[in-house]
């Protein structure tokens, strides 16, 4: 699900009335800055400017306390409304005598169908920050990042393995030769402009990054790269470093000044979407829906009170109606996201199955064969450790060189988009990619002789006994019929063959290979099978991020 709304869950110790009045403080601050009338705040509605309302409720009780403002703006009726809402909550019954404070920005639009606006950080979050000491688990949450020093390493690793950490934390690196306060000054300022309140930000100093790294074996982040560490975080496993996503020096200053897709919006993507999709602390989960109390009219004629009742009425109206559609919106999101879970879980159920009948088969017969060797008088050689590989590449750029040694196979695709993936440090990404090529070569050259006896879902279901496996849950013949009518998906598989193959120089390649999960790249092969064609080759025409669909765009 695309994030379009901004969510701040963030809790202080400071106690409820002045927490409470600093958030109001600061909320009158940012209103006057929009030059909003915020002189006289009282409970219920109160109009701050032409089209623009803010309802205020609060309640003291023996399940604690809160203090809601909510404003509404709506500049015209073609611009759909602006909802802001600032939340500060104590419950009565935490142990840990926290005071949470939550911010909600949401664009709602009018216009059935509409999209909504992506909502960035708003100037009132950076405000909080700053005046309320705010917490998330054992870290801080500031406005502006903070450095790690040589000697902050070992708090920053508990920060990290924090369970209650509810935010990313986000690090970012200096490169070798730079000033660390240029670099944070022209590069990290604008990287992470979009993240305060939804992630605790991080500068890793020269002077610590070994240390850093080195207790970090499998999660590391160097040479002016930025790295999202997501919480749940398990530094003593390798796989998991693949849900923490890197991004590489040369993606981050790309994209530093691009007004769609810029670096602090990619870098605010993951973080954004997580902040809505987990659930709320209890006690802010708990809090009363919020209802417009609009004020009594104590002036003018019965008729004139009764039709500013009715246009009150109309207007709580349209704010339900809008209320019910985002959340319609959000529901009918949350099921699509369910259905995608378990087809998703239902493959990985069947990969799982597939590999261990496979990882069965190869336990019995290496038994078997050493129990031979033991039989013939060479034991030794039975036992004897196996050497890995020394020919297979480690990196994609290696990978891509090394496409030439393969006969039957011609990559047609763009180089940089398959360098870009040594970024993601998945180093079994690498290795399952090369797999795959080696098995379609083999395929390929079955294909040309006419003896594959199907297509490589089916070759790799029943492989021949001299060619490399490759696991058949992971191969896709066919893109779904969404992908095939879409103009814009549909293009972005068409890659590049020769006119033997088609007129046009470009085929659409949907046959398609999983070659890793577990994080938003998620990458992908797409290929075409020319072998009974003229050419007789196999065109691999994209290794790469999962390209768009339903799911991703």
């Amino acid at each position: 699900m695309e994030p379009h709304s901004y969510r701040m869950v963030i809790s202080t110790k400071l106690d409820y009335v002045t927490t409470a009045a600093r958030a109001e403080q600061r909320l009158v601050d940012w209103l006057t800055e929009k030059r909003y009338n915020a002189s006289a705040l009282t409970d219920g509605r109160n109009d701050i400017a032409e089209s623009v309302t803010l309802d205020l409720d609060s309640t003291t009780g023996r399940d604690g306390a809160y203090t809601r403002w909510r404003m509404r703006e709506n500049p015209s009726p073609q611009a759909g409304t602006w909802q802001s809402t600032l939340t500060v909550r104590a419950d009565h019954r935490d142990d840990d005598r926290q005071t949470w404070v939550q911010v909600e920005i949401e664009h709602r639009p009018t216009v059935a169908g509409a999209i909504p606006t992506r909502a960035n950080t708003p100037r009132i979050a950076r405000l909080l920050l700053d005046a309320i000491d705010a917490q998330d688990g054992l870290a801080q949450v500031t406005s502006a990042p903070r450095f790690i020093e040589a000697g902050d390493v070992d708090e920053v690793i508990e920060e990290l393995c924090d369970e209650d950490r509810r935010l990313p934390i986000v690090v970012a690196t200096v490169p070798y030769g730079r000033r660390t306060d240029v670099w944070v000054d022209d590069v990290v300022d604008r990287a992470f402009r979009f993240l305060p309140g939804l992630a605790i930000m991080y500068v890793l100093t020269p002077e610590a990054q070994p240390e850093f790294n080195k207790a970090l074996e499998f999660h590391p982040v160097y040479g002016g790269g930025i790295r999202t560490y997501l919480p749940g975080i398990d530094l003593a496993w390798k796989p998991d470093a693949q849900r923490h996503p890197v991004m590489a020096r040369t993606t981050v200053e790309a994209n530093l000044n691009r007004r769609h897709g810029s670096t602090a919006s990619k870098l605010a993507f993951l973080p954004q979407r997580l902040a809505l999709r987990q659930p709320l602390p209890q006690p802010l989960d708990t809090l009363p829906v919020q209802r417009t109390r609009p004020r009594p009219q104590v002036e003018g004629s019965e008729l004139h009170k009764l039709t500013a009742e009715n246009s009150t009425l109309h207007a709580m109206l349209a704010e339900a109606e809008q209320t019910e559609a985002s959340h319609a919106d959000e529901i009918s999101e949350l099921r699509r996201d369910v259905q995608h879970l378990e087809v998703r879980t239902y493959q990985l159920s069947g990969e799982y199955d597939e590999l261990y009948a496979e990882l069965i088969k190869a336990r019995h017969l290496t038994r078997t064969l050493q129990a031979r060797l033991t039989d013939a008088g060479s034991a030794d050689l039975a036992y004897a450790p196996a050497e890995e590989p020394a020919d297979r590449p480690t990196t994609f750029e290696q990978l891509i060189q090394r496409i030439g040694e393969l006969k039957s196979i011609r990559f047609t695709g763009n180089k940089k988009i398959t360098h870009a993936l040594d970024e993601h440090s998945a180093s079994n990404w690498v290795d399952m990619a090369w797999d795959a090529l080696l098995a379609l070569d083999d395929f390929a050259t079955a294909s040309a002789a006419g003896t594959a006896g199907g297509d490589f879902r089916a070759w790799c279901s029943s492989p021949s006994a001299d060619a490399h496996p490759f696991p058949a849950g992971k191969v896709k013949m066919r893109e779904s019929d969404t992908v095939a009518n879409n103009r814009t998906w549909r293009r972005e598989r068409t890659f590049p063959v020769p006119a033997q193959v088609d007129a046009a120089e470009e085929v659409y390649m949907q046959a398609h290979l999983r070659i890793g999960g577990g994080n938003t790249v998620a990458p992908r092969l797409h290929f075409h099978d020319d072998g009974p064609g003229e050419t007789g080759l196999l065109y691999v025409g994209y290794i790469g991020p999962h390209l768009t669909n339903t799911r991703t765009s």
